[in-house]
């Protein structure tokens, strides 16, 4: 959403943008929604929203391979300083799926040497913010630039690897994300730090026990060999290791999980931070495997054709404090709309409205029923260049 390529390295995506068919119409990022040159109206836009955090992402590009790019370092400096100065607490991102060329033409999290590089990105980042950002995030998404990028080539870089490749990639990713913690917590006085991976939840059918039992066990299964499920990621992130399902399922394909990986990848943090976004509806089946509930005729789905689930925010949290015991920020919530400017100037977006009060009664369930809830993160802020 950034624009301003000028102010950066050459990015995987800027490559990726450039094959014929990848990108709708042929669009590009180059200006994206200006936010580089409209910053200061943009946060006198965030201070008028009334909103105490923000969370953001650093580009990577702007930091280079081993050197930053002064203009867009600037432009950083911008960004933190005028969040402080009206009192909204910057909460940043170190990765959300740009790159630098550079190192992705040498394998990006295939090759061996990327979880130092992200390690050398951290340090170079956090060493520059770490005396005025106290919160942050490693890596958002993880499993949608791997999967989306190296498996089906729908992301950058459009790879479409083998499965033993990705689940390199995969673990590079994870171990990467364990010395960005260490690296945060060495440097940064008071770090806070979780992640944002996305949290697939399943919701009972009914009020019965057994119902109940099979969205919890149904949230945290591996049901097929796609990468997009929650205990893939956190299970591994919040010290539980991979799950038996991983070894099960991919046993001969995995690579090498020492126990000192196990150890680093599983640094303690201080929340257990998702992207929540959807559920899907289950009951108990037979000897209480869990069965897909359709919704009904009717249910409420977004532009993007997914379904609209506020109940997805009481038990999610729930399910996420109960299996890892730490408080729970939503990183990611939101919908696509197709909202468009009315006769009298403003888009009134009543379909985004009642989506988000809708939301936030349901955490707010969860909080009055014991459940630590520290935040939520609306996307977006912006429109930005579209992964989807």
């Amino acid at each position: 959403m950034e624009g301003d390529r000028a102010s950066r390295a050459e990015a995987n995506w800027d490559k990726f943008a450039e094959r014929k068919g990848a990108i709708f119409a042929a669009h590009g990022a180059s200006t994206a929604s200006h936010h580089v040159a409209r910053l200061e109206e943009d946060l006198d836009l965030l201070a008028a929203l009334g909103v105490n955090a923000y969370r953001f992402s650093f580009s990577w590009p702007r930091w280079g391979a081993t050197v930053e790019d002064p203009r867009g370092v600037a432009f950083y400096e911008r960004l933190v300083d005028g969040l402080l100065a009206r009192g909204i607490e910057p909460v940043a991102t170190l990765f959300h799926w740009d790159a630098p060329l550079e190192l992705e033409r040498q394998g990006g999290f295939l090759n061996p040497d990327s979880p130092a590089w992200f390690a050398s990105y951290a340090e170079r980042v956090s060493r520059r913010f770490g005396d005025r950002v106290r919160r942050w995030l490693t890596i958002n998404e993880p499993h949608a630039y791997i999967e989306g990028g190296l498996r089906d080539g729908r992301h950058a870089p459009g790879h479409k690897l083998p499965l033993s490749q990705v689940l390199v990639a995969v673990h590079n990713t994870l171990k990467a994300h364990g010395l960005a913690v260490q690296i945060l917590r060495a440097q940064v006085p008071r770090s806070w730090v979780s992640a944002a991976p996305v949290l697939l939840t399943a919701t009972p059918a009914s009020n019965a026990p057994e119902d109940l039992e099979a969205a919890y066990r149904s949230t945290f299964s591996l049901p097929t060999d796609r990468l997009r499920v929650s205990a893939f990621w956190l299970d591994p992130i919040y010290g539980r290791g991979y799950p038996d399902e991983v070894w099960s399922r991919f046993g001969p394909l995995m690579p090498r999980v020492s126990a000192s990986d196990v150890d680093l990848i599983s640094q303690p943090l201080d929340a257990v931070g998702v992207n929540l976004y959807d559920a899907v509806r289950v009951r108990a089946g037979s000897g209480g495997v869990p069965e897909i509930v359709p919704f009904p005729a009717g249910s409420p789905r977004t532009s993007f054709d997914w379904p609209v689930t506020p109940e997805a925010h009481y038990f999610g949290p729930k399910f996420l404090h109960e299996r890892y015991g730490l408080p729970v920020v939503i990183t990611e919530n939101g919908l696509s709309a197709s909202g468009w400017i009315a006769i009298d100037g403003r888009v009134h977006d009543a379909d985004r409205i009642d989506f988000l009060e809708r939301h936030l009664r349901e955490l707010g369930r969860a909080r009055a029923e014991g459940v630590p809830i520290l935040g939520y993160f609306h996307w977006t802020f912006l429109d930005n260049f579209e992964w989807a």
